[in-house]
């Protein structure tokens, strides 16, 4: 006979109802549903299609969350003032944009997003200043602009307390918003380039990936509220004009233009880029993303698929969370 008194193990607890707070790795059996159950990081990390753009366009801005968010501006083809918002399932046109514009920058939410800079009308376009505050009804613009003329940068933080790095042609400028006036800030980039990304807040930013003279970049970079420092290791795939969200310690980069169209999605922890398993459905660049979203709900639409008609495709993204789940033993 088979002797067990040498087994040590810990007491599995039993309620009679599942724990309202519980920690990853607990396991407790339920009474009540006579089940073994645990809480455990279950990644999902998967796209799924959303709702289509009413417009569909290249090169827009965006601002909100994956179920409140908002787009403007762009090239459909013809510099746009078209404004959209997204509740999660549909698109419905809202009023447009003062200035016609593309490879616009965004920051903030659906209620309270700033739209700035851009190439707009004559020609290949002339590099804006020119800003503006939504209010959740309509657009109107703000009396300064950027210090200088940009389009293609990137940013981070909310319409009152906004940061904005890089940007055309391949810059390593930084400036800051207070809700009213635009402020060239000393820090600097230590990678000039455009078409970049970014996620975070005025005070703790990240900026990643773009576009370098002749090449694209992976850099990573992160912002303390007065400088820039690189990250000793940059995103798995150099890529320039992809989308973003999350903060500086746990972001979303995906999509974008590497050697070709690309959906790849990776995901950011604070020091490094990890790989994420799920892709876009429709690879892309030049897109918009909703910038207050997380790591585990963002949101892209339109963009450059390829050829015309621009796409007015949206995918919405799921990450991995931390939930209960009952535990097999077959």
């Amino acid at each position: 006979m088979v002797a067990y008194t040498g087994i040590q193990g810990q007491n599995i607890l039993i309620v009679s109802s599942d724990p309202s707070d519980p920690t990853e790795g607990q396991i407790w059996y339920n009474s009540t549903s006579n089940l073994l159950k645990g809480y455990a990081n279950v990644v999902i990390n998967a796209w799924a299609a959303g709702g289509n753009l009413n417009s569909g366009r290249t090169t827009l801005g965006g601002a909100g969350t994956q179920t409140a968010a908002l787009g403007f501006g762009g090239y459909s083809p013809g510099i746009s003032t078209a404004s959209e918002s997204y509740n999660g399932t549909a698109w419905t046109t809202t009023p447009s944009l003062n200035t016609a514009r593309r490879i616009v920058m965004g920051a903030g939410l659906q209620t309270a997003a700033l739209a700035f800079g851009g190439l707009g009308a004559p020609g290949v376009g002339t590099n804006l200043t020119a800003t503006e505050l939504w209010n959740g009804t309509s657009w109107t613009n703000n009396p300064t602009g950027l210090p200088v003329g940009n389009h293609a940068g990137g940013t981070s933080g909310t319409q009152t307390a906004t940061l904005m790095f890089g940007g055309a042609p391949y810059t390593n400028a930084t400036a800051s918003f207070n809700g009213s006036t635009w402020t060239a800030v000393p820090g600097t980039l230590n990678t000039a380039r455009q078409s970049l990304r970014g996620a975070g807040t005025q005070t703790a930013a990240l900026a990643f990936g773009g576009s370098i003279p002749g090449n694209r970049t992976g850099a990573t970079e992160l912002w303390n509220g007065s400088t820039w420092t690189n990250n000793p290791t940059g995103l798995n795939i150099s890529r320039t004009a992809l989308g973003s969200a999350g903060t500086q310690t746990a972001a979303l980069g995906f999509g974008g233009y590497s050697t070709a169209n690309t959906g790849a999605t990776e995901l950011w922890n604070g020091s490094t880029w990890a790989t994420s398993p799920g892709s876009m459905a429709t690879a892309r660049y030049n897109f918009g993303s909703a910038v207050s979203g997380t790591q585990t709900a963002a949101l892209g639409f339109g963009g450059y698929v390829g050829g015309s008609p621009y796409s007015n495709l949206t995918e919405e993204w799921s990450g991995a969370s931390v939930q209960v789940r009952t535990i097999t033993t077959s």
